[in-house]
């Protein structure tokens, strides 16, 4: 930012008055981030009222006409301004968010949040129950708000495109419809190659690990990394998830299964690449709206990259295998590094979003984004969810639930969020991921090298520079132009998916 004898005396009140939202916004994340780790569940009824309350407070705080006025006395000085000023960007992105705030009736909002809330707590009792007839009526609910949240926005042309743009600004459901036809169809020959070859023995993965032995290993990854524990931590919850009150509080959340090495160790390194975004972004921001992703897309990508692209290479494992090896000397003292490698890289046909590999995990995205349309465009009732979800599932991946549990009630997104807009930054962060990785490669080729000698330092520091930095001064669409030179598209991904599967089961 310019220093402040320079700036404009209204863009020092902008900067105040954002910065004293984000604070009232950062308690309600805390609060949030202590209901899905350490809060008795009795305390639930209480904590969705706290939520609400803070979260009204914040929005009225937005939208009550002080900033409104701000930015308008602030519209010459900002025409003066470079576009990627860091100055002319906080101005542009708090317009962008004022107008759209300000559609939204205050009321709205605590009453959205107290849902949230409530339907979190009934998810986190229903899942484990397998009792989808518990979260019915929450989310019947949820679907209403979802629409009624959409029609502060008219003038659409799918009742989704309102609630898409508030996680991937500039796409729309037929944008995403038509990169998703694209990506399925290069996908699923690939798909139907692999399956159709015995499966790879990945038992070495599904024996005993204590939990304990699992997080401190995970704890090594991170240190290892670059996780940096002085600004953030990492604790237990249902699904895993990253949240930051501050550039300097940036914290991580895992789950671990005992009869499941890759659940803990993966789900760590997914949620660290998004810790890495928002800890990498410029101090000068902290307390303002650049301090943040840019989209759900971009974010994604970041925890996709970190995940696969780099914790399911042979390079890192390389460095890390005799560390595991090490820390589970029983379970892998027979087990060689490419018996490991192709388990922790095997393609098959699953149940589990999160469980599953980069070849079908696309699949999985595709079948939620397509029934969110259905839910919120009516021709899908919430009653027959369970029904069209397996059905998906035996027509897209040939394979059923046995249960809610591993089915519908798998993922905690339309218990916290909304409906629409919830699922889609998963794949579009994919094909982002394999786009920014290639750019990184050509800048620096030798990354895989310094990988397999456990320095990730290169690649980190690239990105920071690259996207991290610079928070969400610019659009998903503007970020992946700056950054590789190309547009969006699902190229660098299916090359990257034909490159490393090709040489796996030998297509």
């Amino acid at each position: 930012m310019q220093t402040l004898e320079k700036t404009h005396p209204a863009f020092l009140k902008l900067q105040t008055l954002l910065a004293e939202i984000n604070d009232i916004q950062s308690a309600a994340s805390l609060l949030h981030w202590d209901q899905a780790t350490y809060m008795p569940p009795k305390g639930a009824a209480a904590r969705g009222r706290q939520l609400a309350t803070l979260r009204q407070i914040a929005h009225e705080k937005f939208t009550n006409g002080a900033i409104a006025q701000l930015l308008d006395d602030l519209r010459s000085y900002e025409a003066d301004l470079p576009y990627d000023s860091d100055e002319a960007s906080l101005i542009r992105v708090t317009r962008r968010q004022c107008d759209r705030a300000s559609k939204i009736p205050a009321e709205f909002t605590a009453r959205f949040s107290q849902l949230r809330s409530d339907a979190y707590q009934a998810w986190a009792t229903a899942r484990p129950a397998n009792n989808f007839a518990a979260v019915q009526p929450y989310l019947e609910r949820m679907v209403d708000l979802s629409r009624e949240l959409a029609n502060f926005f008219p003038g659409y042309n799918h009742i989704a495109d309102p609630l898409i743009e508030f996680s991937d600004y500039g796409m729309t459901a037929q944008s995403i419809r038509r990169v998703f036809a694209e990506l399925r169809e290069q996908l699923v020959p690939v798909v139907q190659a692999i399956t159709a070859q015995p499966p790879v023995d990945d038992s070495c993965l599904r024996q005993f690990f204590p939990e304990a032995q699992q997080l401190a290993f995970s704890y090594k990854v991170l240190a290892q990394m670059g996780y940096d524990l002085e600004r953030g931590r990492q604790d237990k919850t249902l699904h895993p998830f990253m949240t930051n009150f501050s550039i300097d509080d940036v914290r991580i959340t895992t789950r671990v299964y005992e009869n499941d090495l890759g659940q803990g160790l993966f789900s760590t390194i997914h949620e660290m690449g998004h810790a890495f975004y928002e800890m990498g972004v410029d101090p000068a921001f902290e307390g303002n709206l650049l301090a943040a992703g840019v989209s759900a897309g971009v974010h994604e990508s970041q925890s996709r990259l970190w995940e696969n692209l780099v914790g399911r290479s042979r390079p890192f494992w390389s460095y890390f295998y005799p560390h595991l090896q090490a820390m589970f000397p029983t379970q892998f003292k027979d087990v060689s590094l490419e018996t490991f490698y192709r388990a922790i890289n095997k393609v098959a046909r699953s149940l589990i979003r999160t469980d599953a590999d980069e070849v079908t995990y696309n699949l999985h995205v595709m079948i939620r984004f397509d029934l969110e349309l259905d839910l919120l465009d009516g021709t899908l009732a919430v009653r027959d969810l369970p029904e069209a979800w397996n059905e998906r599932y035996r027509s897209d991946l040939g394979v059923v639930p046995e249960s809610d549990r591993e089915g519908v009630l798998q993922d905690v997104h339309w218990f916290t969020g909304r409906i629409g807009g919830m699922f889609q930054g998963y794949t579009l962060g994919n094909l982002m991921s394999a786009q920014f990785f290639e750019a990184a490669l050509a800048d620096i080729p030798t990354i895989p090298t310094q990988i397999s000698q456990g320095n990730f330092q290169p690649l980190h520091n690239w990105l920071k520079d690259k996207i991290y930095r610079h928070g969400c001064k610019y659009t998903a669409d503007e970020t992946v132009q700056r950054v590789t030179g190309k547009p969006l598209s699902t190229a660098a991904f299916m090359r990257y998916i034909h490159q490393k599967y090709g040489a796996l089961y030998s297509l």
